[in-house]
């Protein structure tokens, strides 16, 4: 291992919050925001809801508890969510559906994340009394395990009309979506008009140490309070967490693109290295292909580990990169040294 720091590019969950994140933590103005409200998260959530053009957010610690909490409100035990085949929903939420909502989720393959409307209008259950009505469609932007793309607007406008047309409501996993608009594809509310309920997190690209927030119409918000407290995530002086999100969108919202430069940097440093074959980063996810004669995924990671360099093995014949706040241009140039080493 190398004694320098390592370069951390396995998340973007793994920044640590910066020093005026700190002091503005330290300093936050704090309440019981199960009794009578946190102030500082109460302008949390007004200034998200107002980014997003919707009418409440609500806080959450996890998106996943944000996520499955959209389930609940949307969904009623006994019926289908459907989902995209490579979703965060599906992967990454310990089956959390079928367990919390009695739900199963019903799962969509697009080409790199991208909804087409034929696809999901088939995925929808016709009402055959043998089959599980289908409650909530689900999208995901950006795309986490399609390499941080950036599902075009169009698309996520025509999963919606379907939405609507059938009787159904669209929740989003809106995780990164802050990278999504930072792309320039469209604006965070244009997407979020996109949905019924949105989930945001503030752990990932913006730095913030934890938490998400669920975003709907007023009426939804004030029942997700009350399934947030359900599902044990009613939460007392969070305001020392909310100012760390307040911070993060003063701070760290506009500086997104720099760490999507730094994911196109690394890519294309990754393309003259033999072996390896870089998709495209559209936001600050990188995934690199291996191909002979580079060593096997976790292989290379231990390689990598070694020169002070950590990825992620992101199933076969492939690593994920992910570059954030805490990674600058010299740890870019350390990864893209350390992999020219490791991938011979």
């Amino acid at each position: 291992m190398s004694e320098r720091k390592p370069v951390d590019l396995r998340s973007d969950t793994v920044t640590r919050p910066t020093p005026g994140m700190r002091r503005a933590m330290a300093e936050a103005e704090v309440g019981d925001d199960v009794l009578d409200k946190d102030p500082t998260a109460a302008r949390l959530e007004r200034r998200v809801a107002e980014l997003l053009g919707k009418e409440a957010s609500l806080f959450f610690p996890s998106g996943t508890q944000a996520n499955q909490a959209a389930l609940l409100l949307h969904g009623r035990s006994g019926t289908e969510a459907v989902c995209e085949a490579e979703s965060h929903l599906f992967h990454y939420e310990y089956a959390d559906a079928a367990f919390l909502a009695g739900m199963q989720l019903r799962t969509v393959v697009t080409d790199r994340g991208h909804p087409r409307r034929k696809a999901y209008e088939a995925a929808i259950r016709p009402g055959d009394p043998h089959h599980p009505l289908t409650s909530v469609l689900c999208v995901e932007n950006t795309h986490n395990l399609h390499g941080g793309v950036v599902v075009p607007l169009e698309a996520m406008r025509a999963v919606k009309r379907l939405g609507e047309e059938r009787g159904l409501p669209v929740h989003m996993d809106g995780a990164r979506l802050w990278n999504a608009a930072a792309a320039g594809g469209a604006s965070l509310e244009a997407y979020a008009a996109c949905a019924d309920t949105v989930m945001v997190s503030l752990s990932k690209g913006l730095g913030c140490p934890v938490g998400s927030l669920l975003a709907g119409s007023r009426e939804v918000i004030d029942e997700a309070w009350r399934v947030r407290k359900r599902l044990g995530g009613g939460m007392r002086q969070i305001g020392i967490l909310a100012a760390a999100g307040l911070w993060a969108l003063d701070h760290h919202l506009d500086r997104l693109p720099e760490d999507h430069a730094r994911a196109r940097r690394l890519a294309e440093g990754c393309a003259g290295i033999e072996g390896l074959r870089p998709d495209a980063p559209e936001t600050n996810i990188l995934m690199i292909h291996l191909e002979d004669p580079a060593p096997e995924p976790a292989e290379l990671s231990r390689r990598l580990e070694d020169r002070g360099i950590l990825m992620s093995p992101e199933g076969p014949g492939r690593l994920r990169a992910v570059t954030h706040l805490d990674v600058d241009d010299a740890g870019i140039d350390r990864a893209l040294e350390a992999l020219r080493a490791a991938a011979a």
